[in-house]
């Protein structure tokens, strides 16, 4: 049934990191089925050596995550038209099994109502998938497949179509959140997300706070995220929640002095269009598990 489905495979790098680049590009070549055609794009920087076969784009500035991942998807056509399902997949992961690309190939075509695949992320040493890495609130066994309602950035699958009814993902969250912003849409337009335990990008075990913008990004784009697409009385329900539970976790002054100055900046400055979700999507999250106020 999935045979003609065509895969594409988008990979954001900032050169930095060429021979785990060359490991991700290897295993998305050995992917069973028809090839998975890849585009490897420089997000303000010159893109290593990659194998023949292999587009690149090479930006003149860094445009952030989001931003280097919507060039990519328009890399293979207006949304990514060209293609059925595209891969977005970190430069540093490597795909744990040859049978990926023909495991979403089965998925979007037995069930038309999804949308997005979440794959599971583990560590290659060790083979265990952090707590962070599973897109639900229960997230004690991470080998339990599930429906969801986010998804992990780099190591996911999206139905073409998703990008065509509901836009990209949104550029200038530049880093964090941008992934639960186009779930949300793509939950608003009638779409379902799908957690795979048996879809496995291996990927060293990190902490995000790694990033020198995390506080101040994590709680700006939290509060553009509100702003966006919650209706208006959750919005300070839900950032309310989220105050408390960052307080709750007891970060350092440095931390929590940027965590305060992203909140501040997430209020005063402009976060793009805004279309609240439907109250029956509202219902939809909270039926999934995860109501919109956490």
């Amino acid at each position: 049934m999935s045979a003609g489905v065509k895969v594409g495979a988008v990979i954001i790098t900032m050169g930095n990191r060429p021979d785990e680049l060359r490991a991700l590009l290897d295993s998305v070549a050995k992917q069973d089925g028809d090839p998975v055609q890849v585009v490897v794009v420089g997000n303000g920087s010159p893109v290593p050596d990659v194998p023949e076969g292999v587009r690149t784009v090479e930006l003149p500035e860094n445009l952030g995550i989001p931003g280097g991942r919507n060039v990519g998807i328009e890399a293979f056509g207006p949304g990514g038209r060209d293609v059925d399902i595209l891969l977005f997949l970190d430069d540093d992961g490597l795909l744990a099994h040859t049978d990926t690309a023909e495991l979403c190939r089965k998925a979007f075509t037995e069930d038309p109502a999804l949308g997005i695949i979440s794959f599971r992320i583990a560590d290659p040493d060790t083979g265990v998938t952090q707590r962070r890495h599973v897109p639900r609130l229960r997230a004690s066994d991470p080998m339990r497949s599930s429906r969801v309602t986010t998804f992990l950035g780099g190591a996911n699958a999206v139905r073409t179509q998703v990008f065509a009814e509901v836009g990209g993902l949104p550029d200038e969250f530049f880093y964090a959140h941008e992934e639960t912003d186009l779930a949300w849409r793509a939950l608003d337009a009638g779409w379902m997300i799908d957690y795979r335990s048996d879809m496995v990008l291996y990927h060293p075990t990190t902490a995000p706070s790694r990033h020198a913008v995390y506080h101040r990004m994590v709680a700006r784009n939290r509060v553009w995220l509100a702003r966006r697409n919650l209706p208006a009385p959750l919005v300070p329900v839900y950032l309310g929640v989220w105050l408390l539970l960052t307080l709750l976790r007891r970060p350092s002054g440095p931390a929590l002095k940027a965590w305060f100055g992203g909140f501040k900046e997430g209020w005063t400055s402009p976060c793009g269009p805004r279309r609240p979700m439907k109250w029956r999507t509202v219902w939809r999250l909270t039926r999934l598990g995860r109501p919109p106020v956490i």
